[in-house]
């Protein structure tokens, strides 16, 4: 697991309540997680990471493995 993947599954576990390790090929619409907390979640990201991701950018990411590789690809 990456370094940005271990920092993400961090904050996934301090801000969204899974009950589960997240998995970072599945579909995030299938997550479960409500859209108010996924835009509370996508903001965590955005101060961890020094993104400045609007709500609606958000949707590009399919999975949580497209968004580490979104991360990554700025940090570059």
């Amino acid at each position: 697991m990456s370094s940005t993947e271990d920092r993400l599954k961090q904050l996934i576990d301090e801000h969204l309540d899974l009950g589960r390790d997240p998995d970072f090929d599945a579909q995030l619409g299938d997550s479960g997680v409500s859209s108010v907390d996924a835009v509370a979640f996508f903001k965590e990201v955005n101060q961890t990471f020094s993104l400045s991701l609007e709500p609606e950018d958000c949707l590009q990411f399919k999975t949580l493995r497209d968004l580490v590789t979104h991360i990554d690809a700025r940090a570059a």
